[in-house]
């Protein structure tokens, strides 16, 4: 059947790797294949103004627990995607900020989303 979901032998629906599109295990919350996390995500937005983005992902990164930061101008396009593990490591949070510095200068207001494991 054409655009649904796969099924296993009892007929139920399995979910598939958003990466890779390997069908999960039940329950699984990584993707046996290439490792990318499957369990369940909460996607928060806050609106924020261009001199307060740099403050304000610092802030998200130190809150921890998040996956993901995706960085959107007035009309909805992506100017940033950055994968929240970087905040760990010091060293490497250097350029997207850098990054961030220059998208406050060209945009007045950001919106940034916050992927986060529930």
């Amino acid at each position: 059947m054409r655009g649904s979901a796969p099924t296993n032998r009892e007929g139920l629906s399995l979910a598939q790797c958003k990466r890779c599109a390997f069908d999960l295990p039940e329950g699984a919350n990584y993707c046996p294949k290439c490792g990318e996390y499957a369990g369940k995500s909460i996607v928060e937005e806050f609106e924020v103004k261009s001199d307060e983005l740099v403050k304000r992902i610092k802030d998200i990164i130190h809150e921890g627990n998040v996956t993901k930061i995706v960085v959107e101008n007035e009309r909805g396009e992506t100017l940033l995607e950055m994968p929240a593990t970087v905040g760990v490591v010091g060293a490497l949070l250097a350029p997207w900020l850098a990054a961030l510095g220059a998208i406050a200068a060209i945009a007045t207001r950001c919106r940034i989303k916050v992927e986060r494991r529930s």
